[in-house]
């Protein structure tokens, strides 16, 4: 599932000296088993190229950005897609991610998005709403900017979209988090730092009980006994 995952193609891709970087990133970041998110190339600090990348499950931890940048930097001094100095900056998709691939549509269904046309649909670029799905090759969504009178519900060709990205909220925050424990848990798992199971179902262990002490044999009522036996008595 990961390989499909991991070869599956963008749908939003980026033009010019960026589509240069991505033509030289990706198959580095496949090779060491993460897929591009986007590329972004910025004047901030002079020239920044901001490469998001991502693991087939959705999720970058720093040590993967710091292994990406390691891989990527000698590449793209060798290939030299930008003709000037630049700083690159490799992050992770963020909780209000972009949604470049037909599975990104598909694992934030429920979710709030704002969507930019590259070609006009129904005489309109922009669109916010709800995620409802994927029909063919379209996402449904719910919008909830629509008039009164209009259809809430709309279908947006996916070759037509130039930029769609989550919108954040308490819910994509609280689902963000579930996913990211998730990775934690899983990567501890792999690592053989997983805590040993609880002893019981209720996750509690249980108290040995003492060990039942035996009865003193030198009391009183011993002692009288002995020296009658001694005397040969009985007892009456």
């Amino acid at each position: 599932m990961d390989a499909d995952l991991l070869a599956e193609p963008r749908l939003i891709v980026e033009p010019g000296v960026a589509a240069r970087v991505s033509a030289i990133a990706g198959p580095v970041l496949a090779g060491m088993g993460y897929r591009l998110v986007r590329i972004r190339i910025s004047g901030e600090a002079g020239c920044t190229v901001q490469i998001m990348a991502e693991r087939p499950d959705g999720t970058m931890l720093i040590d993967d950005c710091e292994a990406v940048s390691r891989a990527l930097s000698p590449v793209l001094d060798v290939a030299d897609p930008i003709d000037r100095a630049y700083r690159l900056e490799i992050s992770s998709p963020g909780i209000d991610r972009p949604l470049v691939r037909r599975s990104d549509f598909e694992r934030n269904t429920g979710h709030l998005v704002k969507v930019e046309m590259a070609v006009p649909h129904q005489g309109r670029k922009r669109f916010r709403g709800t995620l409802n799905g994927i029909e063919g090759n379209a996402v449904r969504l719910v919008r909830d900017d629509v008039a009164a009178g209009d259809e809430a519900a709309v279908l947006l060709p996916m070759e037509d979209i130039a930029e769609a990205r989550l919108v954040l909220t308490d819910g994509l925050i609280a689902e963000s988090m579930r996913r990211g424990k998730q990775a934690e848990r899983e990567l501890k798992r792999d690592l053989g730092l997983e805590p040993p199971a609880a002893l019981h179902a209720s996750g509690r262990a249980s108290k040995a009980k003492p060990a039942k002490q035996p009865a003193p044999a030198n009391t009183k009522k011993h002692r009288l006994a002995a020296e009658r036996l001694r005397r040969g008595d009985t007892d009456p």
